[in-house]
């Protein structure tokens, strides 16, 4: 049977429609004693150890809660966020990083009917107070003492009622009304626990009504709050299951996601992509999820858990070849090896019949690379999911190549949020996979020039979506909401793909990023700053252009990689960032990485000119999105002087861009 076909029909213990919270129920009864969560020690002054719901992890070490374990807490977090005055509907804000405790949160708040309406932990207390105020939250739940000073200092403009802390407080709180622990909602929710009122609640909430608010972290302008309901969110996790999940006809040696599946989360939860693909779908089929620490720990969180697959955007599979780049350059010869190895896994992935010699070049670089890197990540990976963003092709290549695949998708808020994926039977790279059964894609050709839209390769256009895993709209915003639909119901994504022959889609630009040169010429920046990624010397590229006669752009060094060059070759370079910047030889190490890259591009795609900037795009400094997409708007205020330099003063506008 074919994998299409094949995942049409399939449907078992896992796929159905019902809400949130019955669907982890209903999986907590299937596997009672199978491991839900794991948690590391020595991070976080846990209430719920504090109070004896949880054991305190051993320092730099996980502990395992099993689903009988897991769904008694959230069962009490339920009863405890009712006696607090939580009701059906109430919107509840989740105010944290990513831990065990968010997802125990979010489905109390759930079974308890209430709406969970997210709040990025970067947030300022301005984004605290409009991601509160707008859907009008009656509590929200915090992770720590700072977050909870953060909610007070604008507390006297909002309308909540109550504080819950993930974390124990000082004495100090203990008189602040209305502000509480988890650890005292698990309590009091515990000594009120009833079974059949607790299943009332659960009855009364329908695959209708309201799961979510997810507030898109936008680029510009405030965030809009996408309503989703639990049938979109279960849609969506029906979708993602048929597609990966253990169909009768599926060959073991295509992997699975199933109640054996072991993940690593740590993109935000309080971003729609972690929180269905990495959250509600893990948990559904019964699957075990390890909260790392932090991005920067990854290396020893994934060698403790050992999982089997991870949800990660593009950003942090440039970080994690970096860090492997950056180990073998320690010496000239692994760095020779290393940049050997990485040409033949290219070689091997893109050969349909190795032959003999190829096939032992493969094996001496996996023994003296690849199975480092793969021990580096704990051993048994078995693939890894790419969305949030375009993964250049050479990059994806590479991972296939060392036994580490990657299966890009594509996704987004409204649509709760994964529309497309590769599947494993037919990956095809450079693509973001066919759309999941149940959508409906349609491409708008009008919104790109004639003469460009179709050809014999497909069409090219904004994606056109529709199905039972899309938004009905944005929360109080009539106006955005009919915008945001075709007369005959397709949402209009602002995305521009080329849908293929085959049913495949490649992702181009965002609709309002591509720049259109005063020539006419459209131009897409995403492929040329991703043509940088496996560069030694370049770190990230921002490529500007619109209403101008060429491209330019903005390129961060990577100052290591400079200084290694400059060590190599008996250059002298400044220690200060931004002295090597300004130096000519800096400048022209880049330059000749600017041409190389300029290859692969059109005339009027290939950049003109550029300059060096000293600060890397982060979201610290609020030139990245949480979800690490570039705020191009704020790079360039930033760097407004570079961009002067380039076009004067008088030739600078860019399009406002669209929220993430």
């Amino acid at each position: 049977m074919d994998w299409r076909e094949a995942e049409q029909q399939f449907s078992d213990d896992v796929t159905g429609m019902n809400t949130l919270a019955r669907m982890f129920h209903d999986s907590a009864d299937r596997h009672p004693d199978r491991p839900a969560q794991k948690y590391k020690g020595g991070v976080y002054d846990r209430s719920l150890a504090s109070v004896g719901a949880v054991d305190e992890a051993p320092s730099d070490d996980y502990a395992t809660l099993s689903y009988g374990e897991m769904q008694e807490i959230i069962q009490h977090l339920a009863a405890g966020f009712r006696a607090l005055g939580v009701g059906a509907g109430d919107r509840v804000g989740l105010f944290a990083d990513t831990r065990m405790e968010w997802a125990q949160c979010d489905f109390g708040l759930l079974s308890a009917g209430a709406v969970v309406t997210t709040v990025y932990e970067s947030s300022s207390p301005a984004q605290v107070r409009y991601l509160l105020d707008d859907p009008g939250a009656t509590g929200v739940v915090v992770e720590n003492q700072e977050l909870l000073d953060r909610v007070l200092e604008v507390s006297d403009s909002l309308s909540i009622r109550f504080i819950v802390c993930m974390d124990d407080l000082p004495a100090d709180y203990d008189d602040e009304e209305g502000v509480y622990t988890l650890g005292e909602v698990y309590e009091e929710g515990r000594k009120r626990f009833d079974r059949d009122t607790f299943e009332t609640w659960l009855d009364e909430t329908d695959v209708e009504d309201l799961a979510s608010l997810v507030y898109t972290s936008g680029t510009t302008g405030q965030p809009k709050g996408v309503r989703l309901t639990h049938r979109n969110f279960r849609s969506n996790v029906n979708q993602m299951y048929r597609r990966y999940g253990p169909r009768p006809e599926k060959s073991s040696s295509f992997p699975t996601i199933d109640e054996h599946t072991r993940t690593v989360s740590y993109l935000p939860l309080a971003h729609v992509f972690e929180r269905a693909a990495g959250h509600f779908l893990i948990f559904a089929a019964g699957g075990c999820v390890g909260y790392a620490e932090s991005v920067d720990t990854l290396k020893e969180d994934f060698q403790v858990v050992e999982p089997n697959t991870a949800t990660s955007v593009p950003r942090v599979y440039e970080k994690i070849y970096d860090a492997i780049r950056e180990q073998a350059s320690e010496s000239g010869f692994k760095e020779r090896v290393f940049n050997w190895a990485t040409g033949v896994s290219r070689e091997y992935y893109r050969s349909d019949r190795p032959g003999a010699l190829l096939k032992a070049r493969y094996w001496l670089a996996d023994k003296l690379v690849f199975s480092d890197v793969r021990e580096a990540l704990g051993g048994n990976v078995d693939y890894l999911i790419s969305g949030g963003g375009t993964l250049s092709d050479e990059l994806c290549t590479l991972y296939h190549g060392m036994g580490l695949p990657i299966y890009e998708g594509y996704g987004l808020t409204e649509a709760s949020p994964v529309v497309t994926s590769n599947p494993p039977e037919e990956v095809k790279i450079g693509t973001i996979g066919p759309a999941y059964h149940d959508i409906d894609v349609r491409i708008d050709t009008s919104v790109v020039p004639e003469g460009e839209a179709t050809d014999t390769m497909g069409k090219l256009g904004e994606l056109l979506i529709r199905g039972p895993n899309v938004t009905d709209g944005y929360w109080n915003k009539p106006e955005e909401t009919e915008a945001a639909f075709t007369e005959d119901g397709f949402f209009k994504t602002g995305d521009i793909v080329h849908k293929r022959p085959d049913d495949y889609l490649v992702f181009r630009e965002r609709s309002k990023q591509i720049l259109v040169l005063s020539t006419g010429k459209n131009v897409a920046p995403a492929p040329i700053e991703d043509a940088f990624v496996s560069s030694r010397v370049v770190e990230q590229c921002m490529v500007m252009g619109d209403g101008e006669k060429f491209v330019s752009a903005l390129i961060v060094p990577n100052f290591e990689g400079l200084r290694e060059r400059a060590a190599a070759e008996g250059v002298d370079l400044p220690d200060d960032d931004h002295a090597v910047c300004d130096a000519d030889w800096a400048h022209e190490v880049v330059e000749q990485e600017v041409a190389a890259v300029n290859e692969r591009f059109e005339k009027h795609e290939q950049i003109k000119e550029f300059r060096l900037a000293e600060e890397e795009f982060t979201e610290e400094n609020d030139m990245m999105t949480p979800t690490m997409k570039k705020k191009r708007r704020n790079i360039k205020d930033r760097y407004d002087r570079l961009v002067e330099e380039i076009y004067g003063e008088d030739e600078r506008a860019e399009p406002a861009e669209a929220d993430d």
